[in-house]
């Protein structure tokens, strides 16, 4: 259904116009009839709106989103159907999105300001279960008092409900999380990612990493370090620095464990932005007298204390698991993220090192620390792009997915436009990303769309025409004797149920109504009336007498002529008509009913 304005929905919502447009649903500015109130109207794109599974996750993820009630988190009102598709009432936020503030410029002061107040919604949020996942510029509505509210939690996830097919990504790749744009679980620290990217924009103007390509964003993001915002604007301090650089660590546990957390950092890094250096001290011979005798000591105290440690095995737990264990009994964990389709996803696979291991010493071998373990996990199979093979051979289409990864399943579908056997499209679409191992449905042409030949036999000829006509067949007819009734059709080619091209001719064979058995006419000119009466009887024809006068005594009670002639061939039952001569000898030639006579005749 398409909208426009002045469109009343639901005998409630009356268009004004249209806000925005974005990747699932259309905005739309309406007057809410009811209640004396402007809403945005959230309108799902229809080919959504043909997913079962779609709709049903929108429905509860927008009461998901309509039970967080914050000051910094846009009202829903309602939801609706619209058509065929559906619809979010939503509060219409007065202001400027964040987009237009960084595009002006922002002060360090009021980047912080506001990102405070998206924190403070994400927090809200997440305590509630709920995880935006799809948090950018656009999404955060800034009115003129300074107060930020975040909008579009109905894409959010609700427990585990995702919006999104698993391993599909949803959202803005500028501001997705390294482990979000792979296709993995997204968790609150997700979240605190994208609102990291948001502080570093607000601050700098830029994104931390950008690229031509979602996978080149992706690429950067796992491989490469975001330089200082204070790089690209001396305003910002080392305490702030840190805190957005802490925000945007590529491994989840590393950054701040909640919402709450990053506004302390932020607070924190207002009230001390520098970091304070040592203060010079003047009895630098004392520490050095006390650094040599403690050199010894130490040394005769290292000689008698184990420089081994055994490490536990932590192969097979999960990452946060494994670090979590790896902590708590004193070691320094890095982690690595490889693509292993066999090993689920975030799992360790292997670990450096393991079992009894030698201490980090300093040159002395007093000053020992646990050695950092470096641990390998599992990203998955792993996203890649999936190839555009529309056009394709079904088989060489399938080759080439299977190459990338993919498993597949075909379907046919009729098609004008593409040639039989080739493939009209995929899903998901060529170029976009998938898990490594999904399937990817592939949708093949059969051409164009047949139709089924309809039952005509039984039916007078008109009526077999008319209905062959309405499903877009032609027709060639031909006759042939039959007991049954004339023009009824008695047989078709091809026949009913046989599928065929639109247009296709189906041959008919007409009844002409029973054969008709012909009869050669009998010579029966001479013979008497009664004789010619029963020849005619026994070759099945029917006699038809007259008489006519002749002067010829020899023809009397004869017949003198016949009509149609001897030997003509006639359908059995048709009448022959014999003229017979009566004797007058005072005829002038005219029979008394008016017939001639036709020649004389001899007798036996």
């Amino acid at each position: 259904m398409r909208l426009s304005e002045g469109m009343v929905i639901d005998n409630r919502y009356r268009i004004e116009y249209l806000i925005g447009s974005g990747g699932m649903a259309d905005v739309w500015l309406a007057e809410d009839l009811e209640l004396p109130r402007r809403v945005a109207l959230k309108v799902l794109h229809e080919r959504y709106a043909r997913d079962p599974e779609f709709i049903a996750r929108f429905r509860r993820e927008a009461e998901s989103a309509a039970s967080l009630t914050h000051v910094n988190i846009v009202s829903i009102y309602d939801r609706g159907q619209v058509g065929d598709t559906y619809y979010i009432a939503m509060a219409y936020l007065e202001g400027r999105t964040l987009r237009d503030l960084i595009n002006i410029g922002l002060t360090p002061p009021e980047s912080v300001a506001i990102v405070r107040q998206i924190l403070e919604a994400a927090g809200f949020a997440h305590r509630h279960g709920v995880v935006h996942r799809d948090l950018k510029p656009l999404n955060v509505i800034v009115d003129q008092t300074g107060l930020a509210t975040v909008t579009d939690f109905g894409i959010a996830r609700a427990g585990i409900s995702e919006i999104t097919e698993e391993g599909s990504i949803m959202g803005t790749v500028h501001y997705l999380s390294p482990e979000q744009a792979q296709g993995y679980e997204v968790s609150p620290q997700s979240d605190l990612y994208s609102i990291g990217v948001l502080l570093y924009e607000c601050l700098t103007g830029r994104v931390p990493f950008d690229g031509e390509t979602a996978v080149a964003v992706t690429l950067q993001q796992l491989k490469e370090d975001p330089v200082p915002p204070s790089y690209y604007n001396p305003a910002v301090s080392p305490a702030l620095d840190a805190v957005v650089l802490r925000a945007l660590e590529r491994e989840p546990y590393e950054r701040y464990p909640d919402a709450d957390s990053f506004i302390a950092a932020l607070d924190e890094a207002e009230s001390n932005p520098g970091e304070p250096e040592p203060e010079k001290k003047n009895w630098w011979k004392w520490v050095l007298v006390a650094l040599a005798v403690l050199v010894g000591l130490l040394i005769a105290w290292s000689a008698t204390r184990s420089n081994t440690v055994e490490v536990p095995d932590v192969v097979g737990d999960t990452s946060d698991a494994a670090v979590t264990k790896l902590n708590d009994e004193g070691f320094k964990v890095e982690v690595e993220r490889q693509q292993n389709p066999s090993v689920p996803n975030n799992q360790v696979f292997d670990q450096d090192p393991s079992g009894e291991a030698d201490k980090d010493c300093n040159f002395l071998g007093f000053s020992c620390s646990n050695p950092t373990v470096t641990l390998t996990v599992s990203g998955g199979p792993g996203q890649t792009e999936v190839p555009d093979v529309t056009g394709e051979s079904q088989d060489e289409a399938e080759q080439q997915l299977e190459d990338a990864g993919f498993t597949t399943s075909v379907e046919t579908q009729s098609s004008s436009d593409v040639e039989s056997g080739l493939v009209i499209s995929t899903d998901p679409a060529g170029g976009e990303m998938a898990r490594r191992g999904s399937e990817v449905k592939v949708t093949v042409s059969s051409g164009v769309e047949q139709v089924k030949v309809p039952p005509v036999v039984g039916q007078t000829l008109n009526a077999a025409k008319q209905q062959l006509s309405a499903v877009g067949l032609d027709f060639s007819s031909s006759q042939t004797p039959s007991d049954r009734p004339k023009g009824e059709v008695i047989k078709q080619s091809p026949n009913a149920g046989t599928e065929v091209d639109p247009g296709s001719t189906v041959t008919l064979t007409v009844s002409s109504g029973p054969e008709e058995t012909r009869v050669a006419i009998p010579p029966l000119v001479g013979l008497t009336q009664s004789d010619a009466e029963s020849q005619l009887t026994s070759a099945g024809l029917v006699a038809s007498v007259q008489t006519q006068d002749t002067t010829i005594q020899p023809q009397d009670g004869r017949v003198i002529d016949q009509s149609p002639s001897q030997g003509t061939e006639v359908a059995e039952g048709s009448t022959v008509v014999i003229t017979v001569g009566r004797y007058n000898p005072d005829s002038t030639g005219n029979d008394d009913d008016g017939g001639t006579g036709s020649g004389g005749l001899g007798v036996d």
